[in-house]
């Protein structure tokens, strides 16, 4: 039933199996598979609108416009002490679809090794053979034209994909000017083609996949593809523009209990109640914060905040880790079609009318000039086994992930991807803006971006208030783990830079403007990675599954239940034990299609 056919206090008169809290990029996938099941009553709250037919959003070549806007809940940093005390925007999406509204589509899977170090840890049935059905299960593939295979580099395995799922997964038609030299150019460097990229292994480079319906060139996300085709179930009710303040709890038999939600709707304080489950699908940053709102989370921080202990969970809000981004700029030819062009309101109209008209030009451009390097392929012999010195000295959590975060800094040979390029026309870096002596210049970006970082940090409340933001402190490049992470950036700026020196994509590279040339040296490379280094919006692990360690690792168990609790699940990237070498994107959304399997199996054996 559509949210906009019912009002918040009909709302709290259904009486709900299950209540979803979010109705984000996971949050609509478990609504929808729930839903599927006409007996049980399926409730979903979501905080921001319904966003239907916003071209910002649909027209894949619009990515990024949305950020900072009302489909944004605009999180901040604290100010990082390793970036010079910058705080950095923390995009995170606010609407009906969540971040899959305002992603930039990628879609990739990471390593086999990434998802079996999960179960490792102990989180069983999380690894490798567990997931791959689900991230099929999502998958609507697209395969590309014999003449985009071989024109683009468009290699596939079919077998690695889902072909009946919701979300449409396809190559694109159209390429920036830039791509037909990347593959011949890392080819130069010693790095193949990875033309099974999505079968286990994404080490090496290849041309990008997107979540774009190739039929209508439009944005595919959970809000179109899960929600909208079920949108009339009568067993599935969505309300928006409804913000949870906390759970409640009743205590049965010396347990607690989810019994539902309060929640604010237009001034209104409301409370809403599920006889199954509650069921958190809020995000990395929002989950812990509902969580500790609850009473839920570290005695010590709930207490600075002013709200009572329900329930004891040191790891509530803990191992944060992010994907570090940094994006080097360089002058091209000027004659190349350029993103940038879309900045002027002429070409930008001119764009939209052939995007209208025949579903072609800048509009449908997503990047998609994408390589994945283990370190080993890109550092020096001495300097990469001093980093793995290093590595092994630092002591971390837990005895099974130190153990793991070090196996991935094996050198004997290639295998993990720790390094991920993305070369694309136009200018990507937000601290770089071209001032009038640039006017007729045109840019390209060369993204880098850590995969598996050693910077770890924490999300919390600051009061009991749920309209006061958290506090985000991803502890970027800080001592501990953090100052290896910017050793590491700075062999790969000098790598960046090898790329786009080598032909054939030298052929249509100028110089570069930033950092500003000829800054070689580690430490001008090292001073302009903590003024321009941001985030690559892949924040996971605040409420990370505990495996072995029950609560004393993490938050919920391997059927993302909380722990210490009845009837509360979560179920997004929160409950990602360890970072992946991947966008997040397809693997959230099997998260979410494992997490539905799994509380309907559990359904069947109460």
């Amino acid at each position: 039933m559509p949210s906009s056919e019912i009002r918040a206090e009909d709302f709290c008169d259904f009486h709900f199996d299950f209540l979803i809290v979010g109705g984000g990029t996971a949050g609509l996938v478990v609504a929808s598979r729930l839903s599927e099941n006409a007996s049980l009553k399926v409730g979903v709250l979501e905080a921001g609108l319904e966003v239907y037919d916003n071209e910002r959003v649909d027209i894949p070549g619009w990515f990024g416009t949305t950020l900072g806007t009302e489909l944004d809940w605009q999180f901040e940093t604290t100010p990082q002490a390793g970036l010079g005390g910058r705080t950095l925007p923390w995009p995170r999406g606010k609407g009906l679809g969540g971040t899959s509204l305002l992603n930039f589509m990628t879609w990739n899977r990471a390593s086999k090794q990434d998802y079996d170090a999960w179960e490792r840890l102990g989180c069983k049935g999380w690894g490798w053979d567990g997931i791959i059905p689900f991230l099929k299960k999502s998958e609507k593939f697209h395969a590309p034209s014999q003449e985009t295979q071989v024109a683009d580099k468009a290699y596939y395995d079919a077998s690695g994909f889902g072909t009946s799922g919701p979300i449409h997964v396809s190559y694109a038609t159209e390429y920036s000017a830039s791509h037909q030299y990347w593959h011949d150019t890392l080819q130069q460097l010693g790095v193949p083609n990875n033309k099974a990229h999505m079968m286990g292994s994404n080490l090496g480079a290849w041309t990008n996949l997107a979540s774009v319906d190739p039929l209508s060139c439009t944005r595919s996300s959970s809000a179109t593809a899960y929600y909208q085709p079920h949108s009339q179930r009568t067993n599935l009710v969505v309300l928006t523009e409804a913000l949870v303040q906390k759970i409640l709890l009743e205590k049965h038999d010396g347990l607690w209990t989810a019994k539902g939600v309060q929640f604010t709707s237009q001034a209104k304080t409301l409370s809403v109640f599920a006889s199954k489950e509650v069921i958190i699908c809020a995000g990395t940053v929002q989950s812990p914060q509902i969580l500790e709102l609850s009473g839920i989370g570290n005695t010590e921080v709930l207490k600075k905040a002013g709200i009572e202990t329900i329930v004891s969970s040191p790891f509530v809000g803990e191992n944060l880790q992010d994907h570090i981004m940094a994006a080097s700029i360089y002058e091209v030819d000027s004659d190349l079609p350029n993103p940038d062009d879309l900045k002027t309101s002429t070409a930008a109209a001119a764009a939209r009318e052939e995007y209208k008209l025949k579903n072609t030009g800048l509009l449908t451009i997503l990047a998609n000039s994408i390589c994945y390097l283990s370190l080993s392929q890109i550092i020096s012999d001495d300097t990469l086994s001093r980093l793995t010195a290093k590595a092994r000295s630092i002591q971390g959590d837990f005895t099974e992930r130190n153990e793991i975060r070090r196996d991935r800094f094996d050198t004997s040979f290639p295998r993990l991807g720790q390094i991920e390029y993305i070369f694309d026309l136009g200018n990507w870096n937000p601290y770089f803006q071209p001032d009038a002596s640039s006017s007729g210049k045109k840019y390209g970006t060369m993204l880098q971006i850590l995969q598996y970082p050693f910077s770890r940090g924490s999300i919390h409340v600051q009061s009991s208030s749920p309209f006061e933001k958290p506090v985000v402190d991803p502890r970027y490049y800080q001592k501990g783990g953090g100052d290896l992470d910017l050793e590491i950036m700075i062999e790969c700026a000098k790598f960046a830079e090898k790329i786009t020196q080598t032909l054939p994509l030298a052929s249509i590279v100028r110089g570069r403007v930033v950092p500003p040339a000829p800054a070689k040296s580690d430490g001008e490379l090292r001073d302009w990675l903590v003024k321009e280094t941001i985030t690559d919006w892949h924040p996971i692990g605040t409420c990370g599954m505990g495996g072995d360690r029950g609560i004393a690792g993490g938050v919920v168990d391997e059927r993302l239940r909380v722990y210490g609790m009845k009837g509360l699940r979560i179920v997004d990237a929160s409950v990602m034990p360890l970072q992946i070498s991947a966008h997040l994107q397809a693997t959230v959304y099997a998260i979410a299609e494992k997490g539905a399997h799994m509380i309907l199996e559990d359904l069947q054996d109460c």
